[in-house]
């Protein structure tokens, strides 16, 4: 059975600026779910599970409004917010692995009827489990897709509240490209980057994931804690987490931009 749903294989990158320089690499994958295949594919795949353990799965109280509800449901909700509706949602996130994962990003892709992309939610969450989505309208016709939005929610103790982000979105195709330049009053403060190539969802694809990319969400976890420390032993000032008021929030967010925000610089 062939599904429009499909697997991401890439790289993420992340280049910091200032005011200590620092990179990463690291090698992961990501699932991208058409959110009406989600039952089929979880009782169709032998290693794949909608709401049960396997070795790769998606719980739908791992994201939208935590309360394990139905995300299409849930996304049309927060669509509603632009006064727009859209009849198919593909989310890219990473899955479960062996019943583990922390998604620090993901994307919604909302379509019409006609297949035409209407609105993109960015739903970001921090390692206090606080998350918020931002929800904005798509335009225009043009790739890659432009947009920005002033930043809501804590995500690092190394960056300022104060910033903004600047998305440039290639969405899925042969290929998917999710690219944050982050910015402040000063100007670029951080680029981070997935870029993916696409692959059939099926057994087959998910049992080479696992062993090509082994204890992958352990490794995102432990990457993030000794990349903390490696910033730390740089000198980097450190801002303190304030709670946000609600676990989880939503707003719609800026907008569209025609300017070529493109920060990605070698560290």
């Amino acid at each position: 059975m062939s599904f429009r749903s499909a697997i991401f294989k890439g790289k993420v990158v992340h280049r910091r600026h200032r005011p200590k320089k620092h990179a990463l690499d690291y090698r992961v994958f990501s699932l991208l779910i058409d959110l009406d295949e989600l039952p089929t594919m979880g009782r169709k795949l032998k290693l794949f599970a909608h709401n049960g353990f396997s070795l790769f799965s998606v719980h739908d109280r791992d994201h939208g409004a935590l309360s394990g509800g139905d995300l299409k449901t849930w996304a049309l909700g927060e669509l509603e917010k632009t006064s727009r509706s859209a009849a198919r949602v593909e989310m890219l996130c990473y899955p479960r692995i062996l019943g583990y994962v922390f998604n620090p990003l993901t994307v919604y892709f909302c379509y019409r009827e006609d297949d035409r992309l209407t609105a993109i939610l960015y739903e970001v969450c921090n390692t206090f489990k606080e998350r918020f989505t931002y929800i904005i309208p798509v335009d225009d016709v043009a790739r890659p897709i432009r947009q920005t939005a002033d930043k809501q929610l804590y995500v690092s103790p190394f960056i300022p509240m104060e910033c903004t982000y600047h998305f440039t979105i290639q969405p899925p195709d042969d290929r998917v490209k999710i690219a944050i330049n982050e910015t402040d009053a000063e100007g670029p403060l951080l680029y981070a980057c997935f870029d993916g190539r696409r692959e059939a969802f099926s057994d087959r694809a998910l049992g080479r994931a696992f062993f090509s990319y082994p204890l992958m969400t352990i490794k995102i976890i432990a990457g993030i804690h000794y990349e903390a420390l490696r910033l730390i032993l740089k000198g980097m000032p450190v801002f303190r987490h304030r709670p946000s008021a609600h676990r989880v929030q939503s707003a719609v967010a800026g907008g569209a931009t025609g300017d070529k925000n493109d920060y990605e610089r070698e560290a």
